[in-house]
């Protein structure tokens, strides 16, 4: 009897961590709606951007850069003012998944050069995607916040009449430059 006891025990304990993992796991695993507007589609999970135009590295969760000045990495809500005219929307981004990245500048300086004049890569302010209309720094977030509240929550009335789905249908472009949203 103990030991059926004991076994009943385990696998309701092994039960409840693996469903908290899974959780947890999936939380980590997705920032997609704290996302800057400028930042690069197709990541649901962003740590950094890195912008080797200028070796600067923007954290998403925390939306603030790191920048190198003499000798030290600061941490910034804003680009210095040597790159007031650096518009973040034509740069390219090399997303990076790491802790501290700055700490491996050098290398992330001679692996993404390359990339420094590319002005090809799509962000997600013009994305006809819905998925980004969630995230609060698009064009459509409001729209989306209108339609959500109409569904009760439901997403499926939202996504399924492809309403928004089509760049003919509404294409705003805000103006927006250089650092003046996150």
């Amino acid at each position: 009897m103990r030991k059926i006891f004991v076994i009943i025990f385990a696998l309701i304990l092994s039960c409840i961590l693996s469903t908290t993992y899974a959780q947890v796991h999936i939380s980590v695993n997705f920032n997609l709606f704290s996302q800057p507007a400028w930042g690069p589609t197709g990541y649901d999970y962003v740590d950094y951007y890195y912008l080797p135009g200028i070796d600067v590295y923007y954290s998403v969760p925390l939306q603030c850069f790191y920048y190198n000045y003499r000798g030290r990495w600061i941490r910034s809500a804003r680009l210095p003012e040597r790159y007031h005219d650096y518009d973040l929307y034509r740069s390219y981004k090399v997303v990076i998944n790491e802790r501290e990245p700055w700490r491996r500048d050098r290398y992330y300086r001679d692996k993404y050069y390359r990339y420094r004049d590319r002005h090809d890569q799509p962000f997600i302010r013009d994305s006809r995607d819905p998925k980004y209309f969630e995230n609060k720094y698009h064009p459509m977030h409001k729209e989306w916040l209108n339609e959500h509240r109409h569904d009760n929550g439901n997403h499926k009335g939202y996504y399924n009449r492809g309403r928004y789905g089509n760049k003919k249908d509404h294409h705003e472009d805000h103006g927006r430059r250089n650092h003046d949203q996150p």
